[in-house]
């Protein structure tokens, strides 16, 4: 497994393309491992090629890459990055690191700081009798309920503010129904919604746009089991994977 960050040019109208449509940079990622195909999928519970990309600052914008393989993204910095400072081969405009010595010393009990864009949904019938429908969750208490249902099989637990540094009694915004308002040590924000054309297949119709919804988690976590959370780490966590959601990345929690 491989660890990869890429500084976008936001200055470069290949940029703006690539960034305007989760569609067209999944393409890109894609095409910077020779040995997949374009219809290649992964296997349940292998290893896939995971992206996301982080909005520092306007002129700041960093895509994240965890893949089985070490990608070449040559055509990715002549469009998007800084060729000319490229040119030097001990500098190709992207920095790859393997990622299994760190997925290695993971230990229960251990606390890291995450990041993670997600694509937040539930199923639900809006009327009777009508087939149920994948909706997002579209508030910050829905969309913080979502990751905190799926973090036990994820490996992890989001870590609670101790008492004196809550704002709310209990750290709870309505007690009856839990609404979990500064208790855990985690941020809801940068929501976006997205729409975008699925690719085209030859021979088919104009496909209907694909509309989603994303937010950014940060926060802190304990380990409770390294191999649910290595698996995490490497396929991801929920939906719209392809257009870069579900990777979760950890950083030292200090």
């Amino acid at each position: 497994m491989h660890l990869t960050r890429f500084r976008v040019n936001t200055a470069r109208p290949g940029a703006r393309r690539l960034l305007s449509s989760p569609q067209v940079l999944h393409a890109a990622v894609m095409a910077s491992f020779p040995g997949i195909l374009p219809t290649d999928r992964p296997e349940a519970d292998q290893p896939r090629v995971l992206w996301r990309i982080d909005h520092h600052a306007r002129a700041e914008v960093l895509l994240y890459i965890v893949s089985p393989s070490k990608p070449d993204l040559t055509h990715l910095v002549e469009q998007a990055g800084w060729p000319a400072a490229a040119s030097d081969s001990a500098s190709p405009g992207w920095q790859t690191k393997p990622y299994a010595p760190f997925l290695a010393r993971l230990t229960p009990g251990h606390h890291w700081a995450f990041r993670l864009t997600a694509n937040p949904v539930h199923t639900i019938r809006r009327k009777e009798g009508e087939p149920k429908k994948i909706t997002a969750h579209l508030t910050p208490v829905h969309q913080t309920a979502w990751l905190l249902e799926r973090q036990e099989r994820a490996g992890f637990r989001v870590l609670e503010k101790p008492a004196d540094k809550r704002l709310l009694p209990g750290g709870v915004t309505h007690a009856k129904h839990q609404h979990h308002g500064d208790r855990y040590e985690l941020t809801v924000g940068d929501k976006r919604d997205l729409s975008f054309d699925r690719s085209r297949q030859p021979g088919a119709g104009r496909p209907k746009p694909v509309t989603i919804v994303t937010v950014t988690f940060d926060g802190r976590l304990e380990v409770t089991d390294p191999q649910a959370l290595r698996r995490t780490l490497t396929q991801g966590i929920g939906r719209a994977r392809a257009y870069g959601c579900g990777l979760i990345t950890l950083a030292p929690a200090d």
